[in-house]
């Protein structure tokens, strides 16, 4: 195997299991706050119990994601010493803007949260978890922008020539506000929202399901609930304006993304199918001219199609480009619907009695992470072939003096100690799941722990 095609393997590998952790950080903060800040005007212990609980998992998530981010750093300098020279200024300033805004908050305040709630005053707690939120939530800011100024450079020059060039910043405000970092930040985080509500989702139907924690589950479902139909609907909305972005921006991307061969012709949108790049042909089930109605309202509007562009500069692997891109698409409209059906059936008084939808939202906790999981993969390949879209390809930008068997074997002791780390928080998981928000009496499902009984003897 090529060293080019092993070194995105190893990247790809590290970067997605990486990515299963922040989302689920940020979401789990939004949950956090909403948690106790109810706490702290209702003064029921019932939230009091719901915050610390899901704290305990956040710092889980937080941990792991922290030890799996530090390799990607690495593999920077060793498998892509080109492209780290390249935008070495513009990641300097982005990651430095991380440090400053980003860790310093999360670092300041995170003793706080994890070890304080009984040490601090509420009000001073509720400032600490809200400040682990923001800082988890300004953390995605600066890693968005430095990739999305990878998809649409700005604020920049090019300084030197061959593989010695390398881009400057001559406009920070242009480079961290580049055409496409705004639209992809939202949809960002309201991926990550989406990621740690469906997980309190899942967690709160399980118990209902099984008769524990049945008061304490319900008010945490409902909040939950509340958030991932706000989210999700909200997904769509940036999703869509997301797309026109990338038409504008990236037409090469989006021809690739929705299947699109024609230099220029109405586009249809395909529900689901399949790509015969050869063949230049695509099966499955379509809207006729749905592609240019959702761009430019009209179906007779003709569309950039991967015809228009050069060989070599359109997306190689363009069938799995498209079902990516429509895998995240599909989960999306799943999402909707789910919550919006959950919603009905709350209005109907009769969500906590329809055993099977609860089912469904155990299971649910998969979806978010499947599509973020699948929109990076459709967003970064869609790329393909520049590393800097339209400055560095990525063929150019790997290190010329590693090997293949470096890369391999890298690549399998990486595979061994994350597959040791997803063992380790499952294990971890569920542990603090089973055990739950508290302490339970046989047969009865309510708090029995001194800290609850004293909180209650106090109000």
């Amino acid at each position: 195997m090529e060293t080019e095609v092993l070194a995105r393997i190893q990247f790809a590998f590290t970067v997605a299991f990486h990515y299963i952790y922040p989302p689920l950080s940020i979401g789990l903060g939004l949950l956090m706050v909403i948690f106790e800040s109810i706490y702290l005007r209702t003064r029921n212990p019932e939230y009091h119990a719901l915050a610390k609980f899901w704290t305990k998992i956040f710092a889980l998530t937080f941990g792991i994601g922290v030890v799996t981010g530090i390799v990607m750093e690495f593999e920077f300098g060793t498998n892509w010493a080109v492209y780290s020279r390249y935008v070495g200024d513009v990641f300097g300033s982005a990651l430095a803007a991380e440090g400053i805004f980003a860790f310093a908050l999360e670092s300041g305040f995170l003793g706080v949260l994890l070890f304080g709630w009984n040490r601090v005053k509420p009000w001073v707690h509720l400032v600490a978890t809200v400040g682990v939120f923001l800082g988890s939530m300004f953390s995605a800011i600066w890693i968005v922008v430095a990739n999305s100024w990878q998809q649409t450079p700005a604020g920049f020059h090019i300084v030197g020539e061959g593989l010695q060039a390398r881009a400057e910043i001559t406009d920070f405000w242009a480079m961290v506000f580049n055409p496409s970092s705004v639209d992809r930040l939202l949809h960002v985080w309201l991926g990550a929202f989406l990621a740690g509500a469906f997980l309190v989702l899942s967690v709160h139907a399980y118990y209902l399901l099984k008769g524990r924690f049945m008061q304490i589950s319900q008010k945490a479902f409902k909040i939950a609930l509340v958030v991932a139909t706000i989210f999700s609907l909200g997904q769509l909305l940036t999703g869509h304006h997301s797309a026109d972005g990338v038409a504008k921006n990236q037409p090469a991307k989006l021809a690739a993304l929705e299947g699109h061969f024609e230099a220029s012709a109405p586009a249809d949108m395909y529900l689901l199918g399949w790509v015969d790049k050869d063949k230049q042909t695509v099966t499955g089930i379509k809207v006729p001219g749905g592609l240019s109605y959702l761009l430019e309202y009209d179906t007779e509007v003709p569309v950039t199609g991967l015809n228009a562009f050069p060989e070599d500069e359109r997306p190689p692997q363009v069938n799995a480009v498209f079902q990516f891109y429509h895998i995240m698409v599909a989960i999306g409209m799943a999402l909707i619907l789910l919550t919006l059906l959950a919603c009905y059936q709350w209005g109907r008084g009769r969500l906590f009695q329809k055993r099977w939808l609860l089912w469904a939202f155990v299971f649910a906790v998969l979806l978010p992470q499947i599509a973020n999981q699948a929109g990076w993969f459709a967003a970064e390949m869609g790329r393909q072939p520049w590393v800097v879209y339209g400055l560095l390809r990525t063929s150019d930008a790997f290190s010329q003096s590693v090997t293949e068997n470096q890369i391999l074997f890298s690549l399998i002791l990486f595979f061994l100690v994350y597959a040791l780390l997803l063992v380790l928080f499952l294990y971890l998981l569920h542990k603090k799941i089973h055990h739950g928000p508290y302490d339970e009496e046989p047969g009865e499902g309510r708090p029995r722990t001194r800290e609850i009984a004293e909180m209650l003897t106090k109000n």
